[in-house]
Parts: C-alpha cells; structure tokens; sequence
C-alpha cells in the first residue's frame, strides 16, 4: 500500500465513531437487506437477517467481522472498515429485498 493509500485509509476511519473488536467465530456480512433503495439491514454469512439496529449491536458486541459504526442523522450503521481492498466493501455486496 503507497503512502497516499495509507493515508486515505486513515482517513476513512477517523469517520467511524468506532470500530469494535471481533470475537472468535464473528459473522461476515454477505448481504445488504434494500427497501426502496436503502439499507435497511444485513444478511449474516450464517443466514440470519437482522435489522440495521440488530446488526449495530451486535457488531458493538464483536460478533461481526470488518465493521465499524458510524452515524448519519441521529442514526447509526455500519460501514466497511477501510483496509485498501475494494471488494470486500459493503456496498459492493448483493441486495436482498426488504426485510422478511
């Protein structure tokens, strides 16, 4: 990684508000649950479906791979903890529609 890469890595994260420590055995996120274009949860690599708001808390408590929290109008989410490589970033995983 360049110095400008590191530097834009950095970066990234000083805009998460954290990034918590995965435990052993934490789940990835292979999905983004969209309504109407929006995130509006995550698909665990175990199946499950869980809300923004569940997968927060539990990426709080270090069951989530490669996260870190974030917030945007009073509301928190996760992001990508930045690392230089593109596709393992949230936005580039497959939509599931609405939440069931």
């Amino acid at each position: 990684m360049n110095n400008e890469n590191k530097l834009d890595t950095a970066l990234a994260k000083n805009m998460l508000d954290s990034i918590p420590q995965a435990k052993p055995g934490a789940k990835d996120i292979v999905g983004l649950v969209k309504t109407d274009g929006r995130v509006n949860g995550y698909q665990l690599s175990d199946g499950a479906i869980v809300s923004k708001e569940e997968g927060v808390a539990l990426a709080r408590e270090g069951q989530i791979n490669g996260v870190g929290i974030a917030h945007r109008d009073g509301k928190e989410y996760l992001k990508s903890i930045p690392d230089g490589n593109e596709n393992n970033n949230l936005s580039n995983l497959p939509s599931i529609s609405g939440m069931r």
